[in-house]
Protein backbone atom coordinates (compact mmCIF):
# COMPACT_ATOMS: atom_id res chain seq x y z
CA UNK A 1 0.00 0.00 0.00
CA UNK A 2 1.50 3.19 -0.89
CA UNK A 3 2.32 5.81 2.08
CA UNK A 4 -0.04 8.42 2.21
CA UNK A 5 1.22 12.13 2.22
CA UNK A 6 -1.23 15.42 3.25
CA UNK A 7 0.75 18.58 1.67
CA UNK A 8 -1.01 21.69 1.01
CA UNK A 9 -4.12 19.78 1.07
CA UNK A 10 -3.13 17.36 -1.16
CA UNK A 11 -3.63 13.46 -0.51
CA UNK A 12 -0.54 12.19 -2.23
CA UNK A 13 -2.05 9.11 -2.59
CA UNK A 14 -4.42 9.86 -5.45
CA UNK A 15 -2.07 10.99 -7.54
CA UNK A 16 -2.02 9.88 -10.72
CA UNK A 17 0.63 7.50 -11.88
CA UNK A 18 2.63 7.44 -15.55
CA UNK A 19 4.73 4.96 -17.04
CA UNK A 20 7.93 6.06 -19.39
CA UNK A 21 6.04 5.77 -22.53
CA UNK A 22 2.86 7.38 -21.05
CA UNK A 23 5.27 10.69 -20.13
CA UNK A 24 6.46 10.68 -23.38
CA UNK A 25 3.04 10.43 -24.84
CA UNK A 26 1.78 13.36 -22.48
CA UNK A 27 4.85 14.93 -23.30
CA UNK A 28 4.06 15.57 -26.71
CA UNK A 29 0.53 16.45 -26.22
CA UNK A 30 1.42 19.49 -23.98
CA UNK A 31 4.04 20.86 -26.61
CA UNK A 32 0.68 21.01 -28.89
CA UNK A 33 -0.63 22.79 -26.59
CA UNK A 34 -3.03 20.33 -24.52
CA UNK A 35 -3.50 21.72 -21.36
CA UNK A 36 -5.53 18.91 -20.02
CA UNK A 37 -3.00 16.88 -20.63
CA UNK A 38 -0.07 19.26 -18.57
CA UNK A 39 -2.51 19.80 -15.85
CA UNK A 40 -2.91 15.43 -15.27
CA UNK A 41 1.22 15.32 -16.19
CA UNK A 42 2.06 18.47 -13.31
CA UNK A 43 -0.28 15.93 -10.94
CA UNK A 44 1.87 12.64 -11.83
CA UNK A 45 5.13 14.47 -11.18
CA UNK A 46 4.25 16.33 -8.08
CA UNK A 47 6.10 13.33 -6.27
CA UNK A 48 9.22 14.32 -7.61
CA UNK A 49 8.83 17.31 -5.66
CA UNK A 50 7.74 15.76 -2.08
CA UNK A 51 10.79 13.41 -2.93
CA UNK A 52 13.15 16.61 -3.27
CA UNK A 53 11.08 18.24 -0.45
CA UNK A 54 12.24 15.60 1.81
CA UNK A 55 15.81 16.18 1.42
CA UNK A 56 15.21 19.31 3.61
CA UNK A 57 13.67 17.45 6.61
CA UNK A 58 15.97 20.08 8.64
CA UNK A 59 14.76 22.80 7.56
CA UNK A 60 13.17 25.78 9.64
CA UNK A 61 10.65 26.37 6.68
CA UNK A 62 6.91 24.81 6.50
CA UNK A 63 7.16 21.99 4.23
CA UNK A 64 4.11 23.20 2.83
CA UNK A 65 6.08 26.67 1.42
CA UNK A 66 9.08 24.02 0.34
CA UNK A 67 6.28 21.95 -1.92
CA UNK A 68 4.51 25.11 -3.19
CA UNK A 69 7.97 26.67 -4.31
CA UNK A 70 9.00 22.90 -5.43
CA UNK A 71 5.33 22.89 -7.50
CA UNK A 72 6.76 26.34 -9.01
CA UNK A 73 10.05 24.58 -10.04
CA UNK A 74 8.41 21.90 -11.58
CA UNK A 75 5.87 23.96 -13.84
CA UNK A 76 9.25 25.82 -14.47
CA UNK A 77 10.76 23.10 -15.77
CA UNK A 78 7.60 21.90 -18.04
CA UNK A 79 7.69 25.05 -19.83
CA UNK A 80 11.81 24.67 -20.85
CA UNK A 81 11.40 20.86 -21.72
CA UNK A 82 11.90 20.04 -24.70
CA UNK A 83 11.51 15.86 -25.70
CA UNK A 84 14.56 16.47 -28.16
CA UNK A 85 16.45 17.38 -25.09
CA UNK A 86 17.05 12.99 -25.21
CA UNK A 87 16.69 13.38 -21.51
CA UNK A 88 13.94 11.98 -18.90
CA UNK A 89 12.11 15.11 -17.73
CA UNK A 90 12.34 14.05 -14.15
CA UNK A 91 16.04 14.05 -15.04
CA UNK A 92 15.95 17.79 -16.28
CA UNK A 93 12.93 18.90 -13.74
CA UNK A 94 15.34 17.96 -10.33
CA UNK A 95 17.63 20.27 -10.61
CA UNK A 96 15.51 23.26 -11.25
CA UNK A 97 12.90 22.15 -8.53
CA UNK A 98 15.93 21.76 -5.86
CA UNK A 99 17.15 25.42 -7.20
CA UNK A 100 13.94 26.70 -6.17
CA UNK A 101 13.87 25.48 -2.94
CA UNK A 102 17.38 26.58 -2.32
CA UNK A 103 16.82 30.15 -2.90
CA UNK A 104 13.45 30.51 -1.01
CA UNK A 105 15.63 29.05 1.71
CA UNK A 106 18.03 31.92 1.31
CA UNK A 107 15.73 34.77 0.82
CA UNK A 108 13.42 33.48 3.77
CA UNK A 109 14.14 34.83 7.62
CA UNK A 110 13.17 34.41 11.17
CA UNK A 111 10.40 36.83 10.56
CA UNK A 112 6.46 35.23 10.14
CA UNK A 113 5.33 36.21 7.41
CA UNK A 114 1.27 35.72 6.20
CA UNK A 115 0.46 33.63 3.70
CA UNK A 116 -1.46 36.11 1.74
CA UNK A 117 1.86 37.96 1.61
CA UNK A 118 3.95 35.30 1.37
CA UNK A 119 1.54 34.42 -2.26
CA UNK A 120 2.05 37.66 -3.30
CA UNK A 121 5.89 37.76 -2.82
CA UNK A 122 5.69 34.72 -5.17
CA UNK A 123 3.47 36.06 -7.62
CA UNK A 124 6.18 39.19 -7.94
CA UNK A 125 9.05 37.00 -8.51
CA UNK A 126 7.16 34.64 -10.77
CA UNK A 127 6.47 37.85 -13.00
CA UNK A 128 10.14 39.10 -12.87
CA UNK A 129 11.04 35.62 -14.23
CA UNK A 130 7.97 36.29 -17.43
CA UNK A 131 9.70 39.94 -17.71
CA UNK A 132 12.71 38.35 -18.07
CA UNK A 133 12.23 35.49 -20.09
CA UNK A 134 10.90 38.53 -22.42
CA UNK A 135 13.94 40.20 -22.18
CA UNK A 136 13.40 42.29 -19.94
CA UNK A 137 16.73 43.21 -17.74
CA UNK A 138 16.57 43.72 -14.62
CA UNK A 139 12.97 44.92 -14.46
CA UNK A 140 11.49 47.52 -11.46
CA UNK A 141 8.81 47.27 -9.27
CA UNK A 142 6.83 49.17 -10.98
CA UNK A 143 7.11 46.97 -13.68
CA UNK A 144 6.54 43.91 -11.87
CA UNK A 145 3.19 45.59 -10.43
CA UNK A 146 2.49 46.33 -14.06
CA UNK A 147 2.71 42.69 -15.18
CA UNK A 148 0.94 41.52 -12.13
CA UNK A 149 -2.04 44.05 -12.10
CA UNK A 150 -1.07 44.81 -8.47
CA UNK A 151 -0.61 47.93 -6.54
CA UNK A 152 3.01 48.82 -6.26
CA UNK A 153 3.39 49.37 -2.35
CA UNK A 154 1.60 46.06 -1.88
CA UNK A 155 4.32 44.55 -4.07
CA UNK A 156 6.98 46.10 -2.57
CA UNK A 157 5.74 45.76 0.81
CA UNK A 158 5.05 41.99 -0.09
CA UNK A 159 9.38 41.63 -1.38
CA UNK A 160 9.98 43.77 1.90
CA UNK A 161 8.58 40.93 4.10
CA UNK A 162 10.11 38.09 2.71
CA UNK A 163 13.73 39.58 2.53
CA UNK A 164 16.47 38.40 5.06
CA UNK A 165 17.21 41.10 7.24
CA UNK A 166 20.37 42.81 7.41
CA UNK A 167 23.11 42.47 10.16
CA UNK A 168 24.29 46.27 11.59
CA UNK A 169 27.97 44.26 11.14
CA UNK A 170 27.62 42.78 7.82
CA UNK A 171 30.44 44.29 6.00
CA UNK A 172 29.95 45.89 2.76
CA UNK A 173 33.53 46.66 1.15
CA UNK A 174 36.99 46.00 2.37
CA UNK A 175 38.40 43.25 4.35
CA UNK A 176 39.52 42.96 8.24
CA UNK A 177 39.77 45.98 10.29
CA UNK A 178 39.54 47.73 6.92
CA UNK A 179 36.22 46.78 6.28
CA UNK A 180 33.35 49.12 5.80
CA UNK A 181 30.00 48.31 7.94
CA UNK A 182 26.49 48.40 7.56
CA UNK A 183 26.37 50.53 11.03
CA UNK A 184 29.05 53.17 9.66
CA UNK A 185 26.67 54.36 7.10
CA UNK A 186 23.54 54.69 10.30
CA UNK A 187 23.22 58.61 11.27
CA UNK A 188 22.72 58.67 15.46
CA UNK A 189 23.94 60.47 18.06
CA UNK A 190 27.41 58.75 18.19
CA UNK A 191 27.49 59.33 14.39
CA UNK A 192 25.54 62.27 13.70
CA UNK A 193 24.79 63.31 9.77
CA UNK A 194 27.27 67.10 10.18
CA UNK A 195 30.41 64.59 11.01
CA UNK A 196 30.40 62.87 6.95
CA UNK A 197 30.19 66.74 5.95
CA UNK A 198 32.78 67.97 8.31
CA UNK A 199 35.37 65.56 6.84
CA UNK A 200 36.69 67.69 3.29
CA UNK A 201 38.14 64.79 1.81
CA UNK A 202 34.97 62.50 2.00
CA UNK A 203 33.23 65.51 0.53
CA UNK A 204 35.53 66.05 -1.98
CA UNK A 205 35.62 62.47 -3.44
CA UNK A 206 31.30 61.97 -2.82
CA UNK A 207 31.37 65.11 -5.54
CA UNK A 208 33.84 63.34 -7.86
CA UNK A 209 31.45 60.09 -8.56
CA UNK A 210 29.35 59.57 -11.22
CA UNK A 211 26.18 61.53 -10.52
CA UNK A 212 24.11 58.08 -10.48
CA UNK A 213 26.59 56.43 -7.99
CA UNK A 214 26.71 60.06 -6.01
CA UNK A 215 22.98 59.78 -5.52
CA UNK A 216 23.00 55.65 -3.84
CA UNK A 217 25.55 57.03 -1.65
CA UNK A 218 23.69 59.90 -0.64
CA UNK A 219 20.43 57.96 -0.04
CA UNK A 220 22.10 55.42 1.00
CA UNK A 221 24.68 56.59 3.74
CA UNK A 222 23.21 60.58 4.58
CA UNK A 223 19.69 59.69 4.30
CA UNK A 224 19.79 56.46 5.74
CA UNK A 225 18.10 55.10 3.05
CA UNK A 226 17.66 50.96 2.20
CA UNK A 227 18.22 49.47 -0.87
CA UNK A 228 15.01 48.73 -1.30
CA UNK A 229 13.94 52.28 -0.78
CA UNK A 230 16.76 53.63 -3.02
CA UNK A 231 15.38 50.89 -5.80
CA UNK A 232 11.86 52.93 -5.55
CA UNK A 233 13.49 56.49 -5.21
CA UNK A 234 15.53 55.86 -8.51
CA UNK A 235 13.50 53.59 -10.41
CA UNK A 236 16.09 51.00 -10.15
CA UNK A 237 16.45 47.26 -9.51
CA UNK A 238 17.82 46.48 -6.32
CA UNK A 239 21.00 44.61 -8.08
CA UNK A 240 21.64 47.79 -9.67
CA UNK A 241 21.59 49.87 -6.48
CA UNK A 242 23.88 47.43 -5.45
CA UNK A 243 26.42 47.39 -8.00
CA UNK A 244 26.38 51.08 -7.63
CA UNK A 245 26.86 51.58 -4.42
CA UNK A 246 29.70 49.04 -4.35
CA UNK A 247 30.84 51.05 -7.21
CA UNK A 248 31.14 54.04 -5.69
CA UNK A 249 32.27 52.77 -2.53
CA UNK A 250 35.99 51.58 -4.22
CA UNK A 251 36.14 54.44 -5.93
CA UNK A 252 36.29 56.50 -2.96
CA UNK A 253 37.95 53.70 -0.90
CA UNK A 254 41.04 54.69 -3.88
CA UNK A 255 40.80 58.22 -3.68
CA UNK A 256 40.45 58.40 -0.24
CA UNK A 257 43.89 56.26 0.02
CA UNK A 258 45.61 59.14 -2.93
CA UNK A 259 44.91 62.08 -1.24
Amino acid sequence: MAHKVNVCGLDTNKLPKLSAKESEEYLLRIKAGDQEAREVFLLANMRLVLSMVHRFSNATEDPDDLFQIGCLGLCKALNNFDPKFGVMFSTYAVPMILGEIRRFIRESNGIKVSRSMRDTAYRAMQAKEALELRNVNDPTLYEIAEEMDAPVREVVCALDAISTPLSLYEPVSGEGADSLLVMDGLVGEKNPEEGWTENLDLKRAVGHLPENEREVILLRYYKGRTQNEVSRIAGISQAQVSRLENNAIKRLREEMVGS
